[in-house]
């Protein structure tokens, strides 16, 4: 089941517009943006947004403008050569960033300042699929399964997607780690 929908998904997320892109990424960043647990949490892991997932760069390059006033820590993940573990980097400057791993943006080399994922108050996850338990389809390489166990249990997850990509059930696998919250364009989900 998982591969005919992760096809049919990535095929309607590629044909978004940049238009439809910036769109329903500014409704997601305001709904992301007013929740409580964005607005108290301090050090915020982010995925770079990259092949038309919802957009994070924005929100990353808004929040470094604004750091002084906002008192949040930017961390961006990086994969080490010949590692599955996704390493954490504060970034201070979006320009420190290079593609690397699949063409995703990650830190330069010097320009990694290493940060402790035990640390992390809020995580934003990237996948192909959500459905409304905060179950999620990744991308298959696991990279993220495998981080998200080793995150405080208080440690808030948000799974970040266009509303078509929010399906109604997910089949639960044993290593499979639910978001706490789900936001689309369209809503929030706050699972309970």
């Amino acid at each position: 089941m998982k591969q005919p929908l992760k096809q049919e998904i990535f095929k309607k997320r590629k044909s978004l517009s940049k238009r439809e892109v910036e769109e329903k990424s500014t409704a997601i960043k305001e709904k992301l943006f007013s929740l409580n647990k964005f607005k108290d949490a301090k050090n915020i892991l982010f995925y770079v947004s990259f092949n038309n997932e919802a957009d994070t760069i924005v929100l990353i390059k808004e929040l470094l403008k604004n750091k002084k006033e906002n008192k949040k820590n930017i961390i961006v993940p990086y994969v080490e050569k010949n590692s599955l573990i996704l390493q954490l980097s504060v970034l201070n400057n979006f320009n420190d960033l290079e593609p690397k791993t699949f063409g995703i943006l990650e830190p330069k080399e010097d320009k990694i300042k290493k940060f402790d994922a035990k640390k992390v108050d809020l995580v934003l996850v990237p996948g192909i699929a959500f459905d409304k338990n905060g179950h999620r389809i990744g991308y298959g390489y696991g990279y993220y399964d495998r981080f998200l166990e080793k995150l405080n249990k208080n440690t808030t997850k948000i799974g970040l997607c266009y509303d078509f990509q929010l399906i109604d059930k997910i089949p639960k696998e044993k290593h499979d780690i639910p978001m706490d919250i789900v936001v689309t364009e369209k809503r929030i989900i706050k699972v309970q």
